[in-house]
């Protein structure tokens, strides 16, 4: 004669044997699918594919030349701290790098103030002909500048702009401010109107509203403006060393090319000279990255 089973005590016994999830209490842990597998691989490779170069470049500027000969893809053996001394002292990297900064600080500032102003007229004025005028910024972006060094080289010195800072400060404000104006106007079209009738209504006029309502509220699109064009403005080289021709105002990317040109055989100063130039702008890209993913994200222009 068999006892009856309380229905809640089976359910306890089949309870105790499975784990939430469904899965045995005694199951190992659950495998990782093949694809998270394969998409970690790809991902670390990409890693080393970007940060390779710049370790390798790091590690060649602390040998000796003959270090690098025997080996140059290795460690030092010997760490020739010296090396970034020597190659900023035999560079002159002080002059290049001080003008890199007055003229990306100036073509930043020129491009914010540009694409701020367009980008509004086009996102909340009624302006005439506005289709035509964001075809012609899609256009301009996606033409090569090599096809204005010709026409630029003469104007630039029929200007008297030819061999200045600031005519290349105008030539930089010209190539990026058709990206940062389809940039922030991305932003500006997701703020709510609502906002501003409301600043309106109280009595502020349209140079008002848009310093105190819609630029605050598009600070993050004007840091990725700002970082975007900063970097390009600090790496562009064709466009300096044609229009710039004294020493004292060549940027650094122009000053390492001149002095690439004299130390042919010495690829430790070399090495020692680049990692110098590409750390400022590795550092402030590393330090606003956060916030450069953020706001091209927040734009919706992440996929362009």
């Amino acid at each position: 004669m068999s006892a009856a089973v309380p229905p809640h005590a089976s359910a306890r016994r089949v309870t105790a044997g499975h784990a939430p999830g469904g899965r045995a209490a005694g199951a190992g842990p659950r495998r990782v699918p093949a694809g998270r597998w394969l998409v970690g691989v790809v991902l670390a490779g990409l890693a080393v594919f970007a940060i390779g170069p710049i370790v390798l470049f790091f590690f060649n500027a602390l040998k000796t030349n003959g270090q690098y000969a025997a080996d140059s893809l290795g460690l030092p053996k010997s760490w020739e701290w010296g090396n970034f001394v020597t190659a900023w002292n035999q560079a002159n990297m002080g002059a290049g790098l001080w003008n890199s900064v007055v003229i990306v600080l100036g073509t930043v500032a020129l491009t914010c103030v540009v694409a701020c102003c367009a980008a509004y007229a086009l996102a909340r004025l009624v302006v005439h002909g506005a289709s035509v005028f964001m075809t012609y910024l899609l256009v301009s972006s996606a033409l090569p500048a090599q096809m204005f060094l010709v026409p630029l080289f003469y104007m630039w010195a029929k200007a008297g702009l030819y061999d200045s800072r600031l005519g290349l400060v105008l030539i930089y404000c010209g190539l990026f401010s058709p990206f940062a104006t389809l940039l922030l106007r991305s932003f500006m079209m997701g703020l709510p109107p609502q906002i501003e009738e409301a600043a309106r209504v109280d009595g502020a006029g349209e140079l008002r509203v848009f310093a105190r309502i819609v630029l605050p509220n598009v600070l993050p699109g004007i840091l990725t403006v700002a970082l975007t064009t900063g970097l390009s403005a600090y790496n562009e080289f064709l466009f300096a060393v044609t229009m710039l021709q004294s020493e004292s105002k060549m940027p650094l990317s122009t000053t390492f090319f001149t002095f690439q040109q004299g130390f042919t055989q010495n690829f430790t100063l070399i090495s020692a000279a680049g990692f110098i130039m590409i750390a400022p702008m590795l550092v402030l890209f590393l330090l606003l990255q956060r916030r450069f993913i953020d706001g091209l994200a927040s734009s919706g222009m992440g996929g362009m």
